[in-house]
């Protein structure tokens, strides 16, 4: 994904704040052999840029004075209230260092699967993303996870999912976590109980009426 920027001269609360009501954001690209560069960005191109998945979990191509630079957002400050972006970083790429990025899991199939299909349960995301240590040529923009396989009363583990070639997942510390849980629906068990219940009344009913006989014959009592 590619975006343009602009070298900044000025720094401090000062200059950031007049620089922001000019409509633009300021920000900074540190990282490698290189020193920080203070850096601008139009704030309406950044908005925009900030709700796509991608400018948050890739590769960015960062241009600057006709330059372009491999970089990856690591911090955004947005204002407590308003939509305004206060400040942005980057962190320059190399190309032979591995770096540590958070991917997003793109879940599909779950429909399709004898959990939701047939029994009734819904499919909860445990996890939504999953940090993993690659190369920057080896980064996923995410992780496709098919659930068509999900079962009642099972989840579905890291170990189950299939990392891309060069990828290494990043637990910290947790061995095995459950990305996805199969959870039963709230009324379904009593759905499925309900026919076995109505199956059952008729039997019942002529017991009731033998046992009210007897009673309707007592004989009345001496005076």
């Amino acid at each position: 994904m590619k975006f343009v920027a602009f070298e900044r001269a000025k720094q401090g609360t000062g200059a950031s704040r007049r620089l922001r009501n000019t409509g633009r954001t300021p920000g900074i690209v540190y990282g490698g052999t290189v020193e920080p560069q203070l850096v601008e960005l139009d704030h309406n191109a950044l908005w925009h840029a900030l709700k796509k998945e991608a400018f948050h979990s890739s590769i960015l191509e960062m241009e600057v004075n006709g330059k372009s630079n491999k970089v990856l957002l690591r911090d955004v400050q947005m204002h407590p209230f308003k939509p305004l972006v206060l400040h942005i970083d980057f962190q320059r790429v190399d190309a032979n260092t591995k770096l540590h990025m958070k991917v997003p899991f793109h879940f599909s199939g779950d429909e399709n699967s004898p959990a939701v299909k047939n029994d009734g349960c819904i499919a909860n995301h445990v996890l939504t993303e999953i940090e993993v240590l690659c190369l920057p040529a080896d980064l996923p923009e995410f992780i496709a996870v098919d659930l068509s396989g999900l079962k009642k009363g099972a989840s579905l583990h890291l170990s189950d999912i299939k990392l891309p070639k060069g990828v290494t997942a990043v637990t910290h510390g947790k061995t095995n976590p459950v990305v996805v849980s199969v959870v039963m629906v709230a009324g379904a068990d009593a759905a499925e109980a309900a026919p076995a219940a109505e199956g059952a009344a008729p039997a019942a009913a002529p017991a009731a009426g033998k046992a009210a006989a007897p009673a309707a014959k007592a004989p009345a009592a001496k005076k």
